[in-house]
């Protein structure tokens, strides 16, 4: 079971997820104090370990910077929910192994509230609202990002 923690805005951008200033961190326990700063302050003192991050479309737009995912799930978020993503941010999130983008229709976003608690079960695509007793669906992986989810990152993953 964890936590919903939802801001209803379309294309956070890297900028917001975290800003340019902390790039030079090296430290991902302090590149995570900083982690959403740009939209909350105090959003890394609202995580808990496990957490779902929920957001609107063309999530983690911008730059290219893996600092994005490594300051999210540093944090704690295990995930992003959202009805899609920047395929850079995508990408790095899934290929460094940092936090499962689950992509969901809008009907879905809209009924996930901040403080919902969820759970997310990638096997069989959906998530259970535990606090609305409602199931949703999500977007399956592909083969080849749910091998590399699997193997924890791409750089762990075997190909066959």
């Amino acid at each position: 079971m964890a936590k919903a923690i939802k801001y209803e805005k379309d294309n956070i951008d890297t900028d917001v997820i975290i800003p340019g200033q902390y790039l030079k961190l090296h430290d991902y326990d302090e590149i995570a104090k900083h982690a959403m700063e740009g939209i909350d302050p105090n959003f890394h003192s609202k995580v808990q370990k496990g957490d779902f991050l929920v957001a609107g479309r063309n999530f983690g737009c911008g730059s290219s910077r893996e600092h994005a995912p490594i300051a999210l799930s540093q944090c704690g978020i295990q995930g992003v929910i959202a009805v899609s993503f920047a395929r850079i941010f995508y990408r790095n999130a899934v290929d460094g192994g940092f936090l499962l983008p689950i992509e969901v229709d809008e009907q879905t976003y809209g009924k996930i509230s901040d403080g919902d608690q969820i759970q997310v079960d990638t096997s069989k695509n959906e998530i259970k609202n535990l606090t609305k007793n409602q199931t949703y669906s999500m977007k399956p992986f592909s083969e080849i990002v749910s091998k590399i989810i699997a193997a924890g990152g791409l750089f762990k993953y075997k190909p066959d």
